[in-house]
C-alpha cells in the first residue's frame, strides 16, 4: 500500500538532486490584477485549520487585487466535481485545488487545462494525473517526525524501544495519508521491538471513527496499547476521547501524535493528554499558493517554471510536477511557547486558559 507513494519518499531521499531554483523577476502579463478571478476549493472545513487556510488565502489574493471564489465539499468527491465544473463556467483564470480524491482528481485538471485554465494543487498532491504546479507540506516528513518523537518517548518512559503501536490513518486512498503513514511505518520497521497492532484508514478523516477504532483496540489488548500515531489532529482527538473514557488520557502512559496543530490538540498537549502535534505552518502554504495563482493569471502565456521562485520537481506518477514545499514543526509540551505561541499561531491564553 505504501509503496505506491514512493514519489514523495523519493523527494526526501533526493532533495539535493531535485532542488531547482529559479529566482527571477516576474514578467508583466496582460491581465490587470483587478480583472483576476481565482477559484479556491478545499476538500473540507471539518478540521479547525481549514478556516485559517481559507482566511489567509483570500486575504493574500485580495491584497494582490484578485477576486476569490471559494467553496468546500465536506470530503465528498461528487460535490467537489460539481463545484469545479461550476468554476469552469464562471471564467476563472486559475483554480487552486485541494482534492477530495487524490487518485482521480487529475480528470478535473484535464478539464480545466482544455479550457486554458491552469490549476495549482494545494496541500494534497494528486497522483497519476496532470497538474500545473503544487504547493504543499512534506507529508512524509510529518510521519517521520511523529515516529522519531515516538522513539524518544519509548526511551524516556520505558527505557527501551518495545511496545504496541497503532497507526490511525485518514481517508482511504488519500496521498497525504499514505505519505504520512509511510514515514511512521519506516520508523516501526527499523525497530523490531515495536509491534504494529493496527493500521486502519478512516473515511472522511472521521474523529468519531478514530475513537471507535481506539476503543476496540483498548478492549482487545486490555488497555495495553502504547502508542497511537494519527494522520491529523481530528483523528488524534478521537483517540484522546477513547483514552479519556478509560482514564483519563495521560501522555506519560500512552503516546498520541497528531498533525495540523488544532487548538484543542494543543490544549491536550498542555494538559498532558496528548504527546505531540506536527504544526503544518498554514500561512506560508496559503500565501504562496495565492501568490502563485495570481502570477499564473497575470502571465497566462508564461511557463510555470519561469514564474515560481523556488521549486522541486516531484514525480506524481504522471509527470514531474513543479512543487513548492513549506515547513512542518514538531510541537511538544516543552516547546509550545517557543513555537505556536511565539509565532502567534495561538495565544498563551487560548492554549492554557486564564
Amino acid at each position: 500500500m505504501m509503496q505506491c507513494q514512493s514519489w514523495l519518499r523519493a523527494l526526501i531521499a533526493a532533495v539535493g538532486a531535485l532542488a531547482i531554483s529559479a529566482v527571477i523577476s516576474i514578467p508583466q502579463g496582460n491581465a490587470a490584477a483587478a480583472d483576476i478571478k481565482i477559484g479556491f476549493l478545499l476538500k473540507t472545513m471539518q478540521e479547525e485549520r481549514y478556516q485559517l487556510d481559507k482566511t489567509l488565502f483570500i486575504a493574500k489574493a485580495e491584497s494582490l487585487g484578485a477576486e476569490v471564489i471559494f467553496d468546500s465539499s465536506n470530503n465528498d468527491e461528487l460535490t467537489q466535481l460539481q463545484q469545479f465544473e461550476a468554476l469552469l463556467e464562471t471564467d476563472v483564470d486559475v483554480i487552486v485545488l485541494q482534492p477530495v480524491n487524490t487518485g482521480t482528481a487529475g480528470s478535473l485538471v484535464s478539464k480545466a487545462n482544455k479550457q486554458g485554465i491552469k490549476v495549482v494543487g494545494y496541500d494534497s498532491m494528486l497522483t497519476n494525473g496532470p497538474l500545473d504546479v503544487m504547493v504543499m507540506q512534506d507529508s512524509w516528513a510529518v510521519g517521520k517526525l511523529q515516529g522519531e518523537a515516538m522513539l524518544e518517548w519509548f526511551q524516556e518512559t520505558a527505557g527501551e524501544l518495545k511496545g504496541r503501536v497503532a497507526l490511525i490513518m485518514g481517508q482511504p486512498g488519500d496521498s497525504n495519508a499514505a505519505a504520512m503513514s509511510e514515514g511512521i511505518l519506516e520508523v516501526v520497521a527499523n525497530n523490531p521491538g515495536l509491534e504494529l497492532v493496527e493500521q486502519r484508514s478512516h473515511a472522511d478523516w472521521s474523529p468519531d471513527a478514530a475513537r471507535e477504532t481506539a476503543e476496540n483496540l483498548l478492549v482487545r489488548y486490555d488497555d495495553d496499547v502504547d502508542a497511537f500515531v494519527c494522520n491529523n489532529s481530528g483523528l488524534a482527538s478521537g483517540v484522546v476521547g477513547a483514552l479519556d473514557a478509560e482514564g483519563p488520557a495521560n501522555s506519560e502512559k500512552v503516546f498520541v501524535a497528531g498533525a495540523d496543530a488544532d487548538l484543542q490538540n494543543l490544549r491536550y498537549i498542555a494538559q498532558g493528554k496528548q504527546t505531540v502535534e506536527i504544526w503544518k505552518k498554514i500561512k506560508p502554504l496559503a500565501y504562496k499558493a495565492a501568490e502563485i495563482a495570481v502570477q499564473l493569471a497575470q502571465n497566462p502565456d508564461s511557463a510555470v517554471t519561469d514564474l515560481v521562485e523556488e521549486f522541486r520537481l516531484v514525480d506524481n506518477g504522471f509527470a514531474k510536477i513543479p512543487t513548492v514545499i513549506t515547513p512542518v514543526v514538531l510541537v511538544t509540551k516543552d516547546n509550545i511557547d517557543s513555537t505556536v505561541i511565539e509565532e502567534d499561531f495561538f495565544t498563551r491564553e487560548q492554549i492554557y486558559g486564564k
